[in-house]
């Protein structure tokens, strides 16, 4: 299993929140979708390493700016 904790610049409140988490859910297989918008995270758990690339191009369909991607 892999823990990744995204940097999201853009997200104000809890519905920012809540629309990450919501396209993370439907493009990506994961598991524990968190965001948190006072620290500019989004974290989640897959079973399988999931291309960089892929993750950019989600966050930024969605107006926020992915700035960081940690994989642990």
């Amino acid at each position: 299993m892999f823990k990744y904790v995204l940097g999201i610049k853009g997200m104000k409140c809890s519905m920012c929140e809540a629309h990450i988490n919501d396209v993370i859910r439907k493009e990506l297989d994961v598991k524990k979708v968190k965001s948190n918008h006072k620290k500019n995270i989004t974290s989640f758990i897959s079973n399988d390493l999931i291309d960089e690339s892929k993750i950019k191009s989600i966050i930024d369909s969605t107006g926020y700016e992915l700035v960081s991607i940690d994989i642990n």
